[in-house]
């Protein structure tokens, strides 16, 4: 009995998180704002950057009120990083599976990222040239929180004797971390 009553505070915590996926992303829709710090490897303090998300309902193709993005649930995913002129990337994120927890950013450019709802966060992983990008958002107390972890996308050793008891393992180079809390704005 008394393991029961602790299950069922965790059972409504469970509720209360995976309801954001469901209602993902009309509960993040708005204009968000903060610093982004990024850390390099070896470097003792973080550069700053202001950052910006945009997330809003994509009426380039909608057809009256649809209620959850334009009539192919898309959504316009906007980064900006400094002042919009320096550099503004305007993408859409698209449902691809949601009752899956998958989705799509399109970069408008032919790249596609592909994203993931994992443990109450939106998640993608994608190698670009010699670095693999690791992303994860969430929400924490009303606010966006964004992280990115860059790695090298070839190992830099590989050591265990390839055996049952000791698997070949790779160890990579993570080259930096960079992480913003933002908050939504008018």
């Amino acid at each position: 009995m008394k393991n029961l009553f602790l299950l069922i505070p965790a059972f409504f915590l469970y509720l209360q998180g995976s309801g954001q996926s469901t209602n993902f992303p009309d509960n993040w829709l708005g204009n968000w704002k903060g610093e982004l710090q990024w850390f390099k490897t070896g470097s003792k303090e973080p550069q700053k950057v202001n950052m910006e998300l945009r997330i809003q309902y994509d009426l380039r193709q909608a057809s009256g009120d649809q209620g959850r993005g334009d009539s192919a649930g898309n959504y316009s995913w906007h980064l900006i990083y400094g002042p919009a002129a320096e550099d503004s990337r305007p993408y859409l994120l698209k449902a691809k599976d949601p009752a899956k927890g998958h989705w799509v950013i399109d970069e408008l450019n032919g790249i596609v990222l592909d994203q993931f709802w994992v443990g109450h966060k939106f998640c993608g992983a994608f190698t670009v040239q010699t670095s693999t990008i690791i992303n994860s958002y969430w929400m924490e107390n009303d606010k966006l929180v964004v992280e990115f972890y860059s790695i090298g996308a070839k190992p830099l050793v590989t050591t265990g004797k390839g055996t049952e008891d000791s698997p070949q393992v790779d160890s990579y180079k993570v080259g930096s971390y960079q992480k913003a809390v933002l908050k939504r704005v008018q």
